[in-house]
């Protein structure tokens, strides 16, 4: 029973994508986000190294001055690793997500990428250190401090399923994890963290007006308007 339904659950997305993938409206529109999205994966990269090779002294600061830093880098990238993983299913199901999807999250980096280049603060000291090797501690433990992408993403995904409220909810726990585990492990200031709520949900709104028909696609079979958030 349970192999017959994965089938029909298979055989659900393959219809999806059929149907989706002859319009050419939807083609193009999936080509310019995924387009729009290495961009910003790209400009986010760039200013990682920017700031982190210009970075300054660190400050003081009201959470990480008070509380001992942990060793917490297993938990930050191996859930930043199953977090993706999840979030790449979750979408890759229903390709009418993923126009909307790649425009907000490009956004997202691009917008963050502007704002690491502004200001280069150095980590603070102590903070966890990765043995993971030169491309994850690029990637994950830079200068790049504000505003914490790995608080912001989940929350971005959370704004975009709202109406869904178990995985609102999942996301809204990951936001607060990653919060709660990169100031543990002094990888970010405690403003690094709390603003990026604030600058992730205008980031979502920023995406809904600067990309309505991909806006009103991902939501083209959700019960209430996404302005009730």
């Amino acid at each position: 029973m349970h192999a017959s339904m994965r089938r029909h659950s298979y055989r659900d997305i393959a219809s999806r994508y059929r149907q989706y993938l002859s319009m050419a409206d939807f083609r193009r529109s999936l080509s310019v986000s995924v387009a729009f999205f290495i961009v910003g994966i790209v400009a986010n990269a760039y200013a990682i190294v920017f700031a982190t090779e210009h970075a300054s002294n660190p400050v003081t600061d009201i959470i990480l001055s008070n509380v001992p830093v942990f060793d917490v880098d297993g938990l930050f990238v191996y859930g930043t690793l199953l977090c993706v993983l999840f979030t790449a299913l979750l979408f890759f199901a229903h390709p009418k997500r993923l126009p909307f999807a790649f425009y907000a999250a490009g956004l997202f980096f691009i917008v963050r990428a502007i704002f690491v280049t502004m200001t280069h603060v150095g980590n603070f000291e102590p903070h966890a250190v990765s043995d993971f090797g030169y491309t994850i501690n690029r990637m994950f433990f830079g200068d790049d401090l504000f505003f914490s992408g790995h608080t912001g993403l989940p929350f971005l995904a959370a704004l975009a399923f709202w109406r869904e409220p178990t995985i609102r909810w999942f996301y809204l726990l990951m936001s607060i994890f990653f919060g709660v585990v990169v100031l543990l492990g002094h990888m970010h200031y405690t403003i690094d963290v709390f603003s990026a709520f604030f600058i992730t949900y205008g980031i979502f709104h920023m995406a809904q007006h600067f990309f309505p028909e991909e806006n009103a696609l991902f939501y083209s079979d959700a019960p209430r308007d996404i302005t009730d958030i």
